[in-house]
């Protein structure tokens, strides 16, 4: 369960003072992503901060999309992300909506601005309003423009409603003051013009509100108590109030800043994130090596696992570096007690028993889960030629190696012991097959007067199946690459690995779970495109057994 308590963080301990002082009846928050990407596990710690508020005080969430850049938003974004949230296990506040459904409402209150001489319409260029509004150390200037009359600013915005500027020719900017201390409140843009079909609203508009301008009124509108965004936003709060104070909006809404994730040997941009899809270092927003969360699905994380990482990482306003291993913990705990095992052999080598028949067979019960025993069992064969892992043989013997070496013994897992007596190598020395015989009187048993130390997992050739395994490493090589210009410099270039194995047979008749631990190699997912694709089932590995994954 996720068990957020309403004393567990800043933003719980906002909402119960005012629900004290009665400033509300209902609270009401909301998820406002913009359609321009896949959402990533930073998003999914503000989808459970806003559902789960809803939930525990008995409010409203709306899943409101932020479409007010048609230069970059799409469709299918629109419908991944509706996907996401269900997945998580979250339901919006009725129907969906729109910051395009505003935009009638949005012009209607610039206007109203510009009547009020608290707008005007700018035709300075991007470049040139960077450089007037000035540094952390030097005040802007204000531009030429500011001064117009309002008849000459409300002509010229009704114009770049028509559609009679270029991009970027002209803009709508607040008034406010250009020697503010907040670099946000120095004439921040409103409205701009993009002659781009919007996926919405096609051709009706070209002129399209900045997130500033919009956010704060669709808030408002929707009725929303408490507009909870992440650190990157502080210095907008400043503008947020001036907007809704200056249009006279009857519901003024609170905007409140928390910390936003950030992960180990990642980058949360959708920006960066973009660029790594356009290099083809990933294949496309779903890839499992990606943060998003149809990647995480796609490795085979759970909603319960990434719940569980949202509620341990808390909610506070220090922004913090988190650690790639608290989120394998959480997945990891998750699969334990519900994920069957089976064997597998991920890089294979070839046993033969010397001391029995072509034709012997033996069947061997085993459980699928050693703790659960509601989780079944399957059948396992031992017979004359069977594989085992190539790291789990040396040929000399040394005391720290508890696995099989020439002339030692070692325990195949539910089975018997064997013993290597001789090994066969190719012209480049590779050994190619071990020779071994077998204790008949082992199985399930301790062998008499001497003590066998180590258990490999194994299984039988005839009765097993090839297979393909994805294991996957951190796309980055360094634990923040967020922080460096040149991101792209620290790619992983080993950050997929494909290994040709062999799975116990069985596992086929069994497949009915949807993840399983390979003994001893971690837990896997059947990565079922790639299985239909190259007609050999296919796995990717989800996380190890304990420790890291890089």
């Amino acid at each position: 369960m996720f068990n957020y308590k309403k004393n567990e963080n800043f933003i719980f301990k906002i909402i119960n003072k005012d629900l004290k002082k009665k400033k509300i009846k209902q609270v009401y928050t909301r998820f406002p992503p913009e359609p321009n990407g896949f959402l990533h596990i930073g998003h999914a710690k503000s989808i459970c901060l806003n559902f789960e508020i809803a939930k525990i005080y008995n409010g409203k969430c709306n899943l409101r999309f932020d479409d007010t850049n048609p230069s970059t938003e799409k469709k299918n974004y629109v419908k991944s992300i509706k996907k996401n949230i269900k997945w998580m296990g979250y339901e919006w506040n009725k129907k969906i909506f729109y910051s395009s459904q505003y935009f009638k409402k949005l012009y209607k209150y610039a206007i109203k601005l510009i009547k009020k001489k608290l707008a005007y319409v700018d035709k300075l260029s991007k470049k040139e309003i960077k450089k007037y509004r000035g540094t952390l150390k030097k005040k802007g200037t204000n531009s030429p423009y500011r001064n117009q009359s309002i008849k000459k600013n409300l002509y010229l915005f009704k114009q770049m409603k028509k559609g009679k500027f270029k991009d970027g020719e002209v803009c709508l900017r607040a008034k406010i003051n250009m020697k503010s201390l907040n670099i946000t409140m120095r004439d921040p843009v409103l409205y701009r013009v993009k002659n781009i079909p919007h996926y919405r609203t096609k051709n009706k508009w070209c002129i399209y509100p900045t997130y500033d301008f919009s956010h704060c009124i669709s808030d408002a509108i929707e009725g929303v108590t408490h507009s909870l965004c992440s650190l990157e936003f502080l210095n907008n709060n400043e503008l947020y109030k001036w907007i809704l104070k200056k249009i006279n909006i009857k519901k003024k809404p609170k905007q409140y800043e928390f910390s936003r994730l950030n992960l180990e040997y990642t980058v949360l941009s959708k920006r960066k994130l973009k660029i790594l899809i356009k290099k083809k270092i990933v294949d496309g927003w779903k890839d499992p090596r990606m943060p998003t969360i149809s990647g995480l699905k796609n490795r085979g994380y759970t909603p319960k696992s990434i719940k569980k990482f949202c509620k341990k990482i808390g909610i506070s306003k220090k922004n913090n570096l988190i650690e790639l291993s608290l989120l394998e913990h959480c997945i990891r705990n998750d699969l334990n007690s519900k994920t069957p095992r089976f064997m597998a052999v991920l890089n294979p080598i070839k046993i033969i028993i010397t001391n029995i028949s072509d034709d012997y067979k033996k069947k061997i019960i085993v459980p699928n889960h050693p703790l659960y025993p509601n989780i079944g069992t399957h059948k396992i064969y031992f017979n004359k030629i069977i594989y085992i892992d190539k790291s789990d043989f040396k040929e000399n013997f040394s005391s720290k190696y508890k696995r099989l070496s020439l002339n030692k013994e070692v325990r195949l897992r539910y089975s018997y012991i064997i013993k290597a007596t001789k090994i066969k190598k190719d012209n480049k020395g590779n050994i190619k097959t071990i020779f071994c015989t077998y204790d008949k009187d082992t199985l399930g048993k301790k062998p008499k007067n001497r003590k066998v130390k180590g258990v490999i997992h194994w299984v039988s050739k005839k009765y097993s199946v090839p297979a393909k395994f994805q294991l996957f490493k951190p796309i980055f090589t360094i634990k923040n690459p967020e922080n460096k210009k040149k991101y792209l410099k620290y790619i992983n270039k080993k950050s997929i690995k494909i290994k040709n194995g062999f799975i116990e047979k069985c596992f086929l008749e069994k497949n009915k779970f949807n993840s399983i631990q390979f003994e001893r190699e971690g837990y896997f997912i059947i990565n079922k495109k790639n299985t239909i694709k190259n007609k050999k089932i296919t796995f990717n590995k989800i996380v190890s057994l304990k420790g890291k994954n890089y």
